[in-house]
Order: structure tokens, then C-alpha cells, then sequence
């Protein structure tokens, strides 16, 4: 299990739906993972319909800050039904099955997947639309932008020159 696997959790359930669960564990998400402490501290003072209003105006009405990793890198294309049959597989590899609401290359699920195996190889391959969505985010300017910065602080560069 990477050191990062607290850090992958954390930023899982932050980026949920703030729903009463996910204001009950807020002290224990700003100690657990200190790395999310500026969107913690903001979600921790906000109340909560207005951050689940936030919540739903950032992510649930334009694909433009969209959670689904695959859309990133196939769009809405038939390409895109096979990376997420990918996916599934890849969980079912590791001993899981993917048994959520959302489809497999929800971002939160998928964290949740890196902090349970280990296997950074999603947030790696998806690196580039994680890095769109950070951009995306901060230019936004929302709060969420500091979970996708701290996730994407964990993973490796690209060197110059390489394209994905």
C-alpha cells in the first residue's frame, strides 16, 4: 500500500457528494490528511446545503469538470465502453468487484480503488484529464481544486517530450 493511500482515501470521500456522512468525518479527513486541509478547512465552515449546492453546480451539470476519468480520454465515444470494461476488470484483478452507483472510472471510486491496492496504474494512465480537472478547477476557482492538486502532487511527471 502506497504512503499516499490516507492522502488517495481522503480525497476519495471529498470528492463526493457532501452528504451528512461526509460532514461527520471532517475532523478526522483535515487530521488524516493534512495535504487537504485548505478544502477541509473550507467544507468544514460552510454550511452544508451550500456546499452541496457547490457541489452539484461544479460537478453535475456540464461535463467540463467531469469526475469520470475515461471521458477525459475518450470523450463520449463507443471507445469509451471499452475503458470502462477495462477498469472493471482491472478491480476484479486486484479481488474486487465494482458494485457502485457510479461507473468504475468515477474518480472517487477509482482513489478509493489506489488507496485500498496500491495500484497507482489508473491515476497514472488518466494522469493528463487529471490534470485537465485541476486546471479546469482552479480556474473555476472552487475549493475542489486542492484535492485534485494534492493527488496529483503523488503521482510521477511526465518527462519532456513524452506525450501520453
Amino acid at each position: 500500500m502506497p504512503s499516499d493511500a490516507v492522502l488517495y482515501q481522503a480525497a476519495a470521500l471529498c470528492l463526493t457528494y457532501p452528504d451528512d456522512d461526509f460532514i461527520a468525518r471532517l475532523p478526522l479527513l483535515r487530521q488524516a490528511a493534512p495535504q487537504l486541509r485548505e478544502f477541509t478547512d473550507h467544507a468544514a465552515v460552510t454550511p452544508p446545503q451550500e456546499l452541496a449546492a457547490h457541489y452539484v453546480r461544479v460537478f453535475d451539470f456540464r461535463n467540463r469538470h467531469s469526475l469520470y476519468l475515461s471521458w477525459w480520454h475518450d470523450g463520449d465515444t463507443r471507445r469509451r465502453g471499452m475503458s470502462l470494461v477495462r477498469i472493471k476488470e482491472l478491480y476484479r484483478r486486484h479481488g474486487l468487484e465494482f458494485s457502485g452507483e457510479e461507473l468504475p472510472d468515477f474518480l472517487p471510486a477509482v482513489l478509493e480503488f489506489t488507496a485500498r491496492t496500491g495500484d497507482t496504474s489508473l491515476l497514472t494512465e488518466y494522469r493528463d484529464g487529471l490534470e485537465q480537472l485541476r486546471a479546469r478547477l482552479t480556474d473555476y476557482g472552487t475549493p475542489y481544486a486542492g484535492v485534485l492538486d494534492a493527488v496529483c502532487a503523488t503521482l510521477p511527471t511526465t518527462p519532456a517530450g513524452v506525450r501520453r
